[in-house]
């Protein structure tokens, strides 16, 4: 299945997508809502709400309000050595919160007090049950599905400080969907990351070279604290950065940027400027 939340009439309604038409899972505010249901699976098949045509859809974040978005960095091979460090033993950690989190249409207010604004496409995973100090096999069981990200970091903050926290959590940058797509109907062995600027292709890289796998990542989180239903986890991003090309390339305002996960969708965002440039969705 493909779940997403969609913006209706000023407020916002889980929704279950079969082909181009989604069906509205009207008791349910968002997908974050629904994931905390035991028989979450059921009650999304079997939805027969209102239906809105995917070309007039108006999609928020896949989940607008997790308990957490945890994040992964250094975790493709090819980012690591673009960057020039050594494979990680561990999972390099950092978290975001729901206010960083914007539609996968919406568009990004460019930085002004940081010019190193650089894309980072990523998978995420979606927790769709209660997962606390689970081995992989487990953690496996606690995947509801998949979606697309676009961590878009101020390298300028970002690099101020040891700590990456300032250049990963400003308001409304990381646009996340737009479809949450469940394990049975995507695989990321098998599946490609492209992410470009202005249609120029500046990431283009299989999922297969992850270093931590999902699971791996579900069951090491989870060592330390419980995820719930709804919780995002950012794996990573792969070579092709803007900061390790030579020269660096930032975004700028009118730079459209896009990310896209075979089998998942895109998420396709103008920067803009927040007087004005284009207006956020």
């Amino acid at each position: 299945m493909k779940l997403a939340t969609l913006r209706r009439s000023g407020a916002t309604v889980a929704a279950r997508l079969d082909g181009d038409t989604y069906t509205e899972i009207g008791a349910y505010s968002d997908l974050g809502a629904l994931l905390a249901e035991e028989n979450w699976r059921d009650i999304a098949a079997a939805a027969e709400g209102p239906q809105v045509p995917a070309s007039e859809a108006e999609l928020a974040a896949v989940v607008p309000d997790p308990s957490k978005v945890l994040c992964v960095g250094l975790n493709f091979r090819s980012h690591i050595e673009e960057m020039g460090r050594e494979l990680p033993e561990y999972p390099t950690v950092f978290a975001k919160f729901a206010d960083t989190l914007t539609g996968p249409g919406d568009s990004v207010d460019y930085v002004g007090d940081d010019a190193q604004m650089d894309w980072e496409g990523e998978l995420v995973v979606v927790v769709g049950r209660t997962a606390y100090q689970v081995d992989e096999a487990g953690a496996a069981d606690c995947i509801a599905g998949y979606t697309v990200a676009d961590d878009i970091s101020m390298r300028g903050w970002q690099y101020r400080s040891t700590e990456w926290l300032q250049g990963k959590i400003w308001a409304r940058s990381t646009p996340v969907g737009p479809v949450m797509v469940t394990p049975d109907e995507f695989d990321p062995r098998n599946a490609t990351l492209h992410t470009t600027v202005n249609g120029e292709t500046m990431q283009k890289h299989g999922l297969s070279d992850l270093l931590f796998e999902p699971a791996h990542l579900v069951s090491y989180l989870s060592t330390m604290l419980p995820l719930r239903p709804g919780d995002l986890i950012l794996t990573g991003t792969p070579g092709g950065v803007g900061r390790a090309r030579t020269p660096e390339v930032y975004l700028k305002a009118g730079d459209v940027v896009e990310v896209a996960i075979d089998g998942i969708g895109v998420v396709s965002n103008a920067i803009v400027t927040p007087d004005g440039g284009a207006s956020r969705s």
